[in-house]
């Protein structure tokens, strides 16, 4: 028996709105997912969908106005800052499309960034910062300056910084809005060998090239899931195994009767090898007919033919004769001889 995964995320009628009165605007309305360990989700939809909204929320950047949100089985929805911040330090990473590194600070320095708020010493922060560089062959640009960077460099060094405290929740927010094609590839490979580690992975995208990275796929439409890929799936899955068993089964009911039909045929028809031996001993023509009026008698008017009818059954090839009727030729002869000889005398 399979153990049932347990999720790492639950949402449950997420409500979020900005401004008062009458500039008030819900941005979220209603949202419900569940997101289980070990996913990679992408999440697609128009400008001013709700995706960042929703990734903020995730994230414990954001507070939902209603609504109920538990992560790893436990509430987040009423806890202090300071806890979500914690939280934030400890679980989550984030990756921004906008990269979000601090310009004057290192490279290494920006990678360590994360930890100061876990308590972590500088030195063993930078230790744990350099490995992480090193995991994105970025090494030996620690101590370069973000403006000293490619695009695709800057975007790895941001996705170094959210797995320098080993979260098991990667939120990347357009991770290759502003990148090219190649470097586009690149971060995604990267992101794609990060998920088969095992973290799971909730990204944001208007790229619909870069979903086939994802196993699942969640449209947006003003504020709500308009399409998920994994209900569409588990649907197809239901349908799928319905119809093999309703196909099983009539293919079970329909072999049934011709076996059944056969097998009766069978039964109840005559073996064709015993008629033509009865046909050839009644047609033998030395064989001396019955009566006239027996046949009478036992003749129904059912059975009686006219002249121009078929005959009932077909007449098989001529049989040699039976030994029976050999024997009466025989007796036939020797009367015959018997009756000339005493004719004579």
């Amino acid at each position: 028996m399979t153990k049932k995964t347990e999720p790492v995320i639950s949402l449950t009628g997420i409500i979020k709105r900005y401004g008062v009165g009458d500039a008030e605007h819900t941005v979220l309305d209603g949202v419900d997912l569940t997101v289980n360990k070990g996913e990679f989700i992408a999440i697609m939809g128009p400008s001013g969908c709700g995706k960042t909204t929703l990734l903020n929320v995730l994230g414990l950047l954001d507070k939902a106005d209603e609504g109920s949100y538990e992560l790893e089985g436990k509430s987040v929805s009423k806890l202090t800052s300071a806890r979500c911040s914690h939280i934030r330090s400890d679980k989550i990473g984030f990756v921004f499309q906008n990269f979000n590194l601090v310009s004057r600070l290192s490279v290494i320095d920006n990678v360590a960034l994360p930890l100061t708020y876990t308590g972590i010493p500088r030195l063993k922060g930078l230790r744990m910062a350099s490995d992480a560089l090193k995991a994105f062959h970025l090494q030996e640009r620690e101590y370069y300056m973000p403006w000293q960077l490619s695009g695709g460099q800057i975007q790895r060094v941001a996705i170094a910084r959210a797995l320098v405290n080993s979260p098991s929740i990667i939120l990347a927010d357009e991770p290759t809005g502003n990148l090219d094609s190649k470097s586009s590839h690149i971060i995604m490979e990267e992101l794609s060998d990060i998920h088969k580690r095992g973290n799971t992975i909730i990204m944001v995208t208007h790229n619909p090239d870069i979903t086939t990275y994802a196993d699942r796929v969640i449209t947006m439409l003003d504020g709500r899931i308009a399409t998920d890929s994994k209900e569409r799936t588990t649907s197809s899955d239901s349908h799928s195994t319905k119809a093999h068993k309703t196909s099983h089964s009539t293919s079970t009911h329909s072999t049934v009767p011709k076996t059944a039909t056969l097998g009766d045929h069978r039964k109840d028809d005559p073996d064709p090898f015993s008629m033509g031996s009865l046909v050839g001993q009644d047609s033998d023509d030395d064989t001396p007919a019955e009566p006239a009026g027996d046949a009478h008698e036992h003749t129904t008017p059912s059975e009686s033919t006219s002249p121009d009818s078929e005959p009932a059954l077909a007449t098989p090839p001529t049989s040699e004769p039976s030994p029976r009727s050999s024997k009466k030729k025989k007796g036939k002869k020797r009367k015959h001889q018997s009756n000339h000889q005493k004719a004579s005398k």
